[in-house]
């Protein structure tokens, strides 16, 4: 008999990411990660398929984190990296024939994103340092974690990093023949993004060079000679472009980016940089789709968004695009064509491609379905699953499939979401709703396994979830609406979901009804409780409360404020206010569980501590929840057993009003 699904079960899901074929497509290099109980951490492993045999074997072992597969040039080797040695990440080699991988180099601070040169002697890593470090640096001074720290701009923390004390992402060069190390960059500046021409004179990356310490300046392209070291300058000083690839002969450089028209809700679109005529032109201008991923997901641990692949024939690439709750595979052409090549009701979070380009494997998420790896013909025929990662799981648990659920809005929109039954539905009982709200706000609830609501539905609970205007998925209007209306379209859009669920499934009690979300869905679940006593239970999760102090605390505050409200701190202050939830909390009547981590720095624990200290001053129901050293994505990512808890602290708050 099938087991319900339990918060437990985190711990038996495991994550299938990162595909990349070795250059002759007999195998391909996966990442597959799984939760270590013991440590309350997660272990990675490299694992290799053979498309000979269709079996998968696993190349590296222990509990550590081994991860970014990357084949050399001529396949004979295997780049990756591993915090095997002493718990900081650096790069290791392994023979493409098997044997023990070597350690590269010794790299104090850590290493990440591995980039072979086209000659395959070198491989580009990305290394964090302050102003006084260099990654050749033998002394390889400690750093010192009392030491005060100097700060002289916006940018000095960052969620999931804590205070950066003047540390940023800098490209190093290895000389795998000689061991040296080689620092390309040092500007007060992270660069990222990087790749390198074919012919390996040319070094492309992405950095705000101009102004320094400032997250909200536009993120440019730039062009490095490796030979002289000279830059130049490729995209314009408006805008956030990055994710580069050349043709394969360098006649031209794909990318992603936007010119900030929409600020931080501007739909990512697929650019060209002519490297011959010095020419950057915009491929996708009437393609009203986002090409990057924005699916919200917690099956998923490691995901790593692939850059363009380009065509052999260099007439084109392929991306990812997020569309109407899926995520698919685009095609651009380099006059401009562009159509989906797959887009179906699932999470595509990678692929890569067959040298011969007949084919791709794609990392593939379905809604009772974690994640797997797939091989999908270019054309016809029938796709095929490649690994069983999650076959023990999904055969041993029972999997509520979510219904489609769509609805028009009074002002005209068309609102797109779910609806999931609970597990062991019956059907002369009534059950209870929970209403749940996503992130971002620029981002989507889509089409895949989402651990969390398997979890209510087991314990006895419909959800209904759905992407208010604001969401991605839905064009550059929709995904825009919410920007200086918070509160308004999209808390419409959210409760006529309840009402919509309500009419469509009469087994729904409307008497015990709840409502939970997490960052912007903790603001507005904030805010639902303070403009109605309709629901009888709410859990808010890494929330704001309070717009006038999230503006100086967050990472991001101090333009995303501005950005989303559209209201300037010092001028329109009553306006930040009127749209700050802990101003209503006198009139919260629902109980309310408080769940915040203590190392956000998205949305600071004060915005918890705020709420709960006026409901309490109030005599409000409330609880107040602490997860220490927590950061924003604790709900997906975090220390397994506080994700574990976390969710027991939510059904249980619902199983004790609802």
């Amino acid at each position: 008999m099938k087991k319900l699904i339990t918060e437990e079960d985190i711990a038996a899901l495991v994550s299938v990411t990162d595909p990349q074929y070795a250059p002759d497509g007999k195998r391909a290099a996966y990442v597959q990660t799984k939760v270590n109980q013991e440590q309350d951490s997660y272990s990675s492993a490299i694992m290799m398929y053979d498309a000979d045999t269709g079996t998968s074997s696993r190349w590296t072992y222990g509990e550590k984190k081994n991860t970014s597969p990357r084949w050399s040039p001529d396949g004979r080797r295997l780049a990756f990296v591993s915090d095997r040695d002493g718990g900081v990440p650096q790069l290791f080699i392994m023979n493409a024939g098997g044997g023990e991988a070597e350690k590269a180099a010794d790299i104090p601070w850590g290493v990440s994103d591995p980039i072979w040169s086209p000659d395959g002697k070198s491989v580009l890593l990305s290394v964090s340092l302050t102003s006084s470090e260099r990654a050749d640096d033998q002394e390889k001074k400690k750093r010192n974690e009392f030491e005060p720290v100097d700060i002289q701009t916006l940018t000095y923390k960052r969620d999931g990093k804590g205070l950066l004390k003047g540390s940023w992402t800098q490209l190093v060069l290895v000389n795998l023949e000689t061991g040296n190390l080689q620092q390309l960059t040092d500007h007060e500046a992270d660069h990222y993004d990087a790749a390198f021409s074919p012919n390996g004179e040319w070094l492309v990356f992405t950095a705000n060079l101009t102004d320094q310490g400032d997250a909200s300046k536009p993120s440019d392209v730039y062009l490095m000679e490796l030979k002289s070291g000279r830059l130049k300058q490729i995209t314009p000083y408006s805008g956030s472009f990055g994710s580069c690839a050349f043709s394969p002969d360098g006649s031209y450089i794909a990318m992603l980016g936007h010119e900030n028209e929409y600020r931080n809700a501007t739909l990512e679109k697929a650019w060209l940089y002519d490297m011959k005529n010095e020419r950057l032109s915009c491929l996708t201008d009437m393609l009203d789709v986002h090409l990057s991923d924005a699916l919200i997901a917690d099956s998923l641990i490691g995901g790593v968004t692939p850059r363009p692949v380009w065509t052999n024939d260099g007439q084109g690439f392929y991306v990812l695009g997020t569309e109407q709750g899926s995520t698919g595979i685009y095609y651009i052409s380099i006059d401009g064509l562009a159509y989906p090549i797959r887009l179906e009701d699932e999470y595509v979070n990678g692929f890569t491609f067959h040298p011969d380009q007949k084919s791709y494997i794609a990392v593939i998420a379905k809604p009772s379905w974690p994640s797997e790896l797939y091989c999908i013909p270019l054309g016809e025929g029938e796709e095929k699953q490649l690994t069983a990662a999650n076959d023990r799981f999904v055969g041993e648990h029972i999997i509520s499939v979510p219904e489609n659920l769509q609805y028009e809005t009074k002002d005209g929109l068309t609102v797109n979401g779910w609806f999931l039954k609970p597990a062991r539905f019956e059907e002369n009982k009534t059950y209870p709703l929970i209403l749940y709200i996503h992130g971002g706000p620029h981002m989507m609830y889509g089409h895949t396994y989402f651990h969390e609501f398997q979890v209510l539905a087991a314990q006895g609970y419909a959800v209904v979830y759905v992407n208010p205007r604001g969401s991605h998925g839905y064009g550059q209007d929709f995904v825009n609406r919410v920007r200086g209306d918070y509160g308004g379209g999209d808390y419409r859009d959210v409760i006529q979901a309840v009402d919509e669920a309500v009419q469509a499934y009469p087994f729904i009690d409307r008497e015990r009804l709840g409502v939970t979300g997490g960052s912007y869905g903790g603001f507005m679940t904030n805010w639902i409780v303070g403009q109605t006593d309709r629901f009888k239970a709410a859990v808010t999760q890494r929330s704001i409360s309070n717009w006038f102090s999230f503006h100086g605390v967050s990472d991001i505050g101090y333009f995303f404020t501005d950005w989303q409200l559209g209201h300037d701190l010092f001028e329109e202050t009553d306006k930040l206010w009127e749209r700050s939830p802990v101003k209503y909390a006198s009139q919260v009547t629902t109980p309310l569980l408080i769940l915040h981590g203590e190392r956000d720095d998205r949305c600071p624990i004060e915005q918890a501590e705020q709420l709960f200290t006026a409901l309490k001053k109030l005599n409000k129901t409330t609880a107040f929840v602490r997860f220490p050293g927590a950061a924003h994505e604790l709900s997906r990512s975090g220390h397994p057993k506080q994700r574990m808890k976390r969710l027991n602290y939510i059904y249980s708050w619902f199983d004790q009003y609802l």
